[in-house]
């Protein structure tokens, strides 16, 4: 018969603690979007465009796109947030909410923009192109 785990008082508090300072992060990090909308919109489309992950025929319409998704996800429920990124969650070790979010847009959506010819490159790529902006922009 195996051994039944009841977590202590004391690792009860240190785990609830991990996991309220990750919500914390992740709320903040939302919340922080409608401050560089513009700039981070723009970055994102420049560096797709020229790492050369992303051929387009309108960097403009492009990152008009990405600026009106990156607003949506201000105003979206956790579990949408959570729904759209859940087939990219295992793409790093411990992944911004905020880049896994843009990185399913760019691989799920952008893809069938009137502006954009193809997507090059694996999720891998696009998620670390993304998240250096990101955490560029955000920080």
């Amino acid at each position: 018969m195996g051994k039944v785990f009841r977590p202590s008082n004391r690792e009860s508090k240190i785990l609830s603690k991990i996991e309220s300072s990750k919500e914390y992060a992740r709320r903040r990090a939302i919340q922080k979007i409608p401050d560089v909308l513009d700039t981070l919109s723009n970055a994102l489309a420049q560096k797709l465009v020229e790492t050369g992950l992303l051929e387009t025929t309108s960097k403009n319409g492009v990152e008009a796109a990405i600026s009106k998704r990156l607003e949506k996800l201000t105003r979206e429920d956790d579990f949408d947030v959570d729904f759209k990124v859940a087939p990219f969650r295992k793409l790093v070790a411990q992944p911004h909410v905020v880049s896994l979010y843009m990185t399913a847009f760019v691989v799920e959506d952008l893809i069938n923009h009137k502006d954009v010819v193809d997507i090059f490159g694996e999720d891998l790529d696009i998620y670390k192109c993304v998240h250096k902006q990101i955490i560029k922009h955000l920080s």
